[in-house]
């Protein structure tokens, strides 16, 4: 009796610990930036609510979660993030378990460089010195996807649909990859001005040269300007892109100079492989 009486408390109490490990979290997956919200709902579907920290037209570099935004991590079950922004990795630290925050960016070769910028008097320098925007570019979402889709399994292991989903999201980033691939072999364009260097690994993998306005996170001096309108000339470049972040005006001088258009786009679009697919066509056309 003594020994059927032991084996019904460890197992009232195994209970309660998962009960109490269910309690812990509402089942809310949390990603840090917009775009990451299409790599959990193609993993997922809608069998959970996600949420995303950076709110629309607030920039990552000068965001900080606010203290409501701490106490819903803490009862989130994942964090997706870079892993190369400043307030992503100040959340392992900050939150109850860090272990729910998970680097999509494992295993990609990194960019090195300060790739810092400056906003309204505060100089931020991204973590490890890399430049972050590798959701920007299919080769290395896919690895991100990878990261998301193991990180999902481990709690949900016996989950076949979650490997479907995964597998067809997969296939479609290839897909990506050899169109971006294709449209920028094909292209007689092979570089582009951009303010903001947020296409940097998108230039890297499809042999193309990014020529940023925006110099060490500054606006840029005129010998700087001076040496970008050169080499958009000697390029016959016929677009200057900047970001819905930025104004028009920080490109206009170039454009004018040189006669070419003003583009606008958005790399925290959160569509993001339509974006990956329409900045393809605005670069390579």
């Amino acid at each position: 009796m003594k020994r059927l009486a032991s084996i019904i408390l460890a197992a009232a109490l195994a209970a309660g610990c998962a009960a109490d490990r269910s309690a812990d979290t509402d089942g809310t997956i949390y990603v840090t930036i917009a775009p990451l919200a299409e790599i959990v709902y193609a993993i997922t579907g809608d069998d959970f609510p996600v949420e995303v920290l950076v709110p629309a037209g607030a920039s990552p570099e000068t965001f900080e979660p606010t203290p409501r935004q701490f106490i819903a991590l803490n009862r989130a079950q994942f964090i997706l993030s870079t892993g190369l922004i400043d307030f992503e990795n100040s959340l392992v630290s900050r939150v109850d378990n860090p272990e729910k925050v998970v680097d999509l960016s494992c295993g990609i070769e990194l960019i090195e460089g300060t790739c810092s910028h400056v906003h309204e008097g505060h100089h931020h320098a991204h973590a490890h010195g890399a430049d972050p925007h590798v959701w920007t570019a299919p080769r290395e979402l896919a690895t991100m996807a990878r990261n998301a889709f193991e990180a999902i399994m481990a709690r949900y292991p016996d989950s076949v649909k979650y490997e479907i989903r995964y597998d067809a999201y997969a296939d479609k980033l290839r897909q990506l990859d050899e169109e971006c691939a294709a449209a920028c072999a094909a292209s007689a364009r092979k570089c582009f001005v951009v303010f903001h260097p947020a296409l940097t690994y998108f230039a890297r993998d499809y042999g193309m040269e990014q020529i940023a306005v925006e110099h060490d996170g500054k606006e840029p001096a005129a010998k700087h300007l001076g040496e970008v309108i050169e080499r958009a000339r000697e390029n016959g470049v016929r677009r200057v892109f900047y970001q819905s972040q930025f104004p028009k005006s920080s490109v206009e001088i170039i454009a004018d100079d040189i006669g070419a258009e003003c583009v606008e786009f958005d790399p925290l679009a959160p569509a993001l492989s339509d974006n990956i697919r329409e900045i393809t066509r605005l670069i390579t056309e």
